[in-house]
Formats: C-alpha cells, structure tokens, sequence
C-alpha cells in the first residue's frame, strides 16, 4: 500500500512537472528582428530628403532595437551638433520604448523629470520608434536640425514611411 502511494506520487509529479520543462526548453531563447542596414540607411535617406524639400539641414541617425546606431548622416550645412543629437535621439525612443515628442512633454511637467537625468538620454522632440506591422519595435530614427521638435519629428516619419511597406509584415 506505501509503494502504491509513492508510486502515485512519483506518477502525478512527473505529470505535473512534464509541461514545466517543455516550457522552459521552449522559453530558454528569444528571437527578436532588427533592421538590415540598407533599410536604416533608407530611412535615414529618406528622412534627409524630406527635410531638405523643407529647407533644413540636418543630422539624421538610426538605430536597432537596443539602441545600437545603424546609421548616421549629416547634411553638408547642418550643425556640428547634430549628428549627436539625433544618435541621441533615437537611443532614447527605443530606451524608453517611446517617441521623444511625448518623453518631452513629460518630462517638463515634471511627471517623468529624472529622464532628464538618464546619460545618453535626450528627450526632445524628434526620435521615433520604428514600428513593425505586428507592433515590434525593430529600431529608431532621429532628427535633429529643424527649426522644432515637431519639424525634426514629421522628418523622421518621412523616413519610415519609405521603409513602411518593407516593415509591414
């Protein structure tokens, strides 16, 4: 009879510890994308365009998912400042898993200030996260060199939206 029991034990715990172990071997890894390096220097190209049509001079900078540059481009006049700025930009959207436009506008009602404090942090308008079609964050663009954080913002988008249909999946 005390065999039985422990034999019914050992039974229901393998049971019960069978699913546990084919989910741990089935979560042991992550897959995750990121953008191919023609894509970012596409978008970032692409983004440039789009504010040189607006008579900006920029810097331009995109990003993978981690916040790793991809790219970084700088218009002939735009200032020495802005290939940093928009690096900085863009590693703050994927940081934050948030555009800089909205970071901005936390940050100085004083909701999220210590974002301020972050090194490398820059939240000003102007970094986007690049979204894919099924909502993965695959990486970021910044601009920096346009009159505002709107116009550094609506630039950056012109850039994803030349990737949009490769992004859509």
């Amino acid at each position: 009879m005390k065999c039985l029991r422990i034999c019914s034990l050992m039974v229901c715990l393998g049971i019960i510890m069978s699913p546990t172990l084919t989910s741990a071997e089935e979560t042991t890894f992550t897959s995750f994308r990121v953008l191919k390096p023609e894509l970012a220097i596409e978008a970032a190209q692409a983004a440039m365009s789009d504010c040189r049509q607006k008579g900006y001079q920029i810097g331009v900078s995109v990003t993978d998912r981690f916040g790793i540059l991809q790219v970084t481009l700088r218009d002939q006049l735009a200032g020495p400042h802005t290939p940093d700025t928009s690096y900085r930009k863009a590693w703050t959207a994927v940081s934050f898993r948030s555009d800089t436009s909205g970071l901005s506008k936390l940050t100085e009602s004083g909701e999220a200030w210590a974002i301020r404090n972050v090194t490398g942090a820059l939240p000003l308008g102007g970094g986007v996260r690049i979204i894919a079609g099924d909502g993965d964050m695959v990486g970021a663009i910044g601009v920096s060199g346009a009159p505002s954080g709107l116009e550094d913002e609506a630039c950056a988008k012109a850039g994803i939206a030349a990737i949009s249909d490769r992004i859509a999946f």
